[in-house]
Order: structure tokens, then sequence, then C-alpha cells
């Protein structure tokens, strides 16, 4: 029997860890292709899409006849059997990337639990003492305890210490300061391939080729976290082919399988060396159902037509967000980020321009405070960005 939005709320806030902030007293019933409809049948245009998981949007018809085809065959089942989802998935990562072995995992953070746990080994190979990780302020990894390290943002961390040693911090698009921090015990630098939690920003011209320099001379790993930016979101199906630089190690998640939960990561066949059977694993990752959905989203995304989209109705997107920048030029600072991961700073916190949307129908986000992010699905049209558009020039318009 359906409850009422009230008796969810309410049940929710008596039995659920209260470690959500700002939840939208909203309960989401369904959806169907960039619209959500709530509790009580109010529809919304989605341009947040699970935070840049449903690239596929709500109910896309291939990745639901996957998911339900291959839940009658087979949910679960260990990693001592293969199945044949799980293989293809690896195989299409491997081709595409160019990388030489994959590792499913069930989220970003444990992705990049296992990139950090490859880089460390591999070090260790050469040197035990070659462990330091670089990583960059404002950064987002995850929230396990190394990750959370990992990340460059200290009010993750409070009252989780003692912290796993070994990391330190340096500016995004600073070369000079990242440079001054390596040396022969670095073991792996980690990016966001474009920052989206620390507030949508892209990496400035060769900075990424300059990092890569700087690994190679000091015999570092590069890895790049790509759990928000990849899987089409820059319009390349890696972001880092968008800027001509090839990583070490390469983390995946969000939407990799459209909704699924899974997460990835992919390194060289040199990187792999570190491991030999044993020194890695998990119970539910790359289990079957959710390598079944990220096939139908490898397949979909990776087709030339389909990254044109990206590029073409971002560029669209793009012109709009720049058009009212200059209309309140008191109100917006800046608009940047690349394909579908956007974001516009405004001079002001943006909460009440996030709110004022959603009353008129329109989910977008708010990060840092004052910067205003896009991550809508993949799929988006015209119709859509113009929905959106008019939403933003009305919040704007109001402040």
């Amino acid at each position: 029997m359906k409850e009422t939005t009230k008796a969810i709320l309410e049940k929710d806030q008596k039995d659920y860890l209260p470690v959500f902030g700002g939840r939208y007293g909203i309960v989401l019933d369904h959806g169907e292709g960039v619209k959500v409809y709530d509790n009580d049948g109010k529809e919304y245009t989605d341009f947040l899409a699970g935070i840049a998981v449903n690239v596929l949007g709500h109910g896309y018809p291939a990745l639901v006849e996957a998911v339900a085809s291959q839940a009658k065959k087979m949910i679960h089942c260990s990693n001592l059997f293969y199945t044949q989802a799980q293989a293809d998935a690896a195989e299409k990562l491997v081709a595409l990337s160019g990388l030489g072995k994959a590792f499913f995992a069930n989220s970003g953070a444990e992705a990049n639990e296992g990139a950090i746990k490859a880089a460390r080994k591999y070090g260790h190979m050469t040197d035990p003492d070659k462990s330091q990780i670089i990583t960059a302020w404002n950064s987002f990894h995850g929230r396990t305890l190394a990750t959370l390290t990992a990340t460059g943002q200290p009010h993750y961390q409070e009252g989780c210490g003692p912290l796993p040693a070994g990391f330190d911090y340096v500016h995004y698009n600073d070369i000079k300061e990242l440079e001054s921090k390596m040396s022969g015990k670095t073991c792996a630098v980690m990016l966001e391939t474009i920052q989206g939690e620390g507030g949508v920003y892209p990496p400035k011209g060769d900075y990424l080729k300059q990092v890569r320099a700087l690994c190679d001379k000091y015999g570092a790993l590069l890895i790049f976290d790509e759990v928000q930016a990849g899987m089409g979101r820059s319009g390349t199906f890696f972001a880092y082919e968008t800027y001509g630089v090839v990583p070490d190690i390469v983390t995946l998640a969000k939407g990799l399988a459209g909704g699924v939960p899974i997460g990835a990561f992919l390194c060289t066949d040199e990187v792999a060396k570190a491991f030999k059977p044993g020194d890695h694993g998990t119970t539910f990752g790359g289990n079957p159902l959710a390598c079944a959905a990220a096939n139908v989203v490898i397949d979909t995304i990776s087709q030339p037509a389909f990254l044109a989209h990206v590029k073409e109705i971002s560029a669209y997107f793009r012109g709009k967000l720049d058009g009212l920048a200059a209309k309140y030029p008191q109100l917006v600072k800046e608009v940047r980020g690349q394909g579908l991961l956007l974001g516009m700073e405004l001079t002001q916190p943006g909460a009440a321009a996030v709110n004022d949307c959603l009353a008129h129908g329109v989910i977008i986000n708010c990060t840092m405070g004052n910067v205003l992010r896009f991550v809508p699905p993949l799929i988006i049209t015209e119709s859509d960005v113009d929905t959106v558009i008019a939403a933003l020039d009305g919040a704007l318009s109001r402040y």
C-alpha cells in the first residue's frame, strides 16, 4: 500500500541515520526519461541525475530489459566463478581505455580504495618507502577512511582520526606546487580529471599533460578519478581523452551502470603485476546484475553518435548559461566545466536558486556553497535545456 509523503518522511526521520543534510521534503516515486515524479504526482525535470548517475535517464528501455532479464537468470554469484556479463564488461572497458586490466567494486569510494591500494603495492615493489600519494585541495574521492583522507576537504575528516598516513595536498592547476611536493618517494598523483564536488573546475591548458610528465620523471603513477567526470560526461568516453593524457589507473562508478551500484578501476598491465591472488577482492563487486546493466550503458555511450550528441547539447547548454551570466553580471561570477559537467559560480549562496528551481519543477544542485552544478542525463534535448534555463532565469531574477 502506497503511503503518504508525510508518513514516509516521519518513518525515515525516525529510523534512518541522519547523515544526509539538507534533504528536501520530497519523496520521489518514479521517472521516465529526463522527468521524475514525486509521491504526489508532481513532475520535475531532473538535471542532477542522482548526482551524475542516471546517464541514460530514467526507465531507459534497454537498461530496464537487461536488468530484468538478468534478475530472472541470476542476480549474484561468488567471484569464485565466472560470468559472461563480468567478462564482457571488463573486455569493453579495457578496449576503450587502452589500459590492461579491470576490477569491479560496488561504488566510487571502493574503486578509489582499490586504486590507492594498487599504487601503494606497486610502489612497494621498487622501494618499501615509496608510498606518498598527492591529491588536490577541494577534491572528493569518497568517504571511507582512505578516500576521505585522499579528499582535500578537511571538514570531511574531522573526528575520524587517526587518518591513514602518507597523503599530501596541492592546489589543482598549480603545476609548480605539485613538483615541489614530489620526490622519488611519491608513488602516485591522484586527481579528478575534472573536479566536481570541489566546484566544477576543469584542468587549465596543458596542466594534465604536465602532471603526466612529472609522474614519469619521478616514477610515480598517475591516477585519474573519473567517478563523476567519466562515462561520456565530458563528450568523450573517458574524460582524459578530452585532454590527451593517458593515466596508469582510472576509476569509474556513478554512471557506469546507469543507476545500478557498481564501481571499477582500470590499470595498466604493469601496475596489475602488483597483485597476486588474494591481494584484493569483494563479495558483491562485478556481480552479474550490475555488469549486465553496465554492458548496456557502455555499449550505448561508446557510440560515436551518442558522444557527438553530448558535445552538441553541452555546447547549447553552455551557451544558454553564458547568456544568463551576461544578463545577471552582479549575480554570476563564472560559468565553467566540460561537456555535461557544468557549474555556475554565484556571488552569493546558491541554496535559494536551487530551492526556487525545485519549486518550479526543476532539480539542480549547489556545491561548495555558491556553485550551481548541472550533471543531467546525457540524453537531454534542447527543449529540456530550455526548461531548466527558464526556471534558472526566474530564480536569478528573484534574488
